[in-house]
């Protein structure tokens, strides 16, 4: 949209002469706010940079942020009673919200999602659940499990030593119960 000299002349005397701030001068002309404020940059007016207001806890920062650097997993809870006894006046859940932002972050662990097909693939595990006494012999208690990786149905069977025969029959079981087998 185009502005005629005669509106930039307007906006300009709005701005100047009136003091009026650019959503002022956007609703009484009916031209929308970053027409007006191009109009004002072409004219050499830079836009005024908002100043941050002061928070209840900025005399307070310092004290939370060596604390939390001390005390990583202290709730706010705690934190709060500790800087209502100092002397801040805010309340409780604003201070939470504050502190949530100065919390130091876990590092999330890079792991990557596994999607599959339906039955293409189940992965295996083998393993060890201590020792059995039976009678007077002492067996290692072995575990074969296999999970469907789609829907996570899993198979579970026991066995009483590590022969290779045991983790091949868990296999085989694994295979009659699901009626199949999968690609991979």
């Amino acid at each position: 949209m185009t502005i005629s000299q005669e509106k930039e002349a307007q906006i300009l005397r709005y701005h100047h002469v009136e003091k009026w701030p650019v959503g002022t001068i956007s609703r009484q002309l009916g031209v929308h706010h970053d027409a007006i404020n191009r109009v004002l940059s072409q004219a050499g007016i830079l836009k005024a940079e908002r100043s941050q207001r002061a928070s209840l806890i900025d005399d307070y920062l310092p004290f939370v942020l060596k604390t939390l650097e001390q005390y990583p997993l202290l709730c706010a809870s705690r934190l709060y009673a500790m800087v209502k006894e100092r002397g801040y006046t805010g309340g409780p859940d604003h201070f939470r919200h504050l502190i949530a932002e100065h919390r130091p972050r876990k590092i999330p662990e890079a792991f990557q999602r596994l999607k599959t097909l339906q039955g293409e693939q189940a992965q295996v595990d083998w393993g060890h659940f201590g020792h059995l006494t039976i009678g007077q012999a002492r067996r290692p208690l072995m575990a074969f499990a296999r999970v469907l990786s789609w829907s996570r149905k899993i198979f579970l069977r026991f066995y009483l030593n590590q022969q290779m025969a045991n983790f091949l029959r868990g296999h085989e079981a694994a295979f009659e119960c699901w009626q199949g087998l999968p690609k991979v």
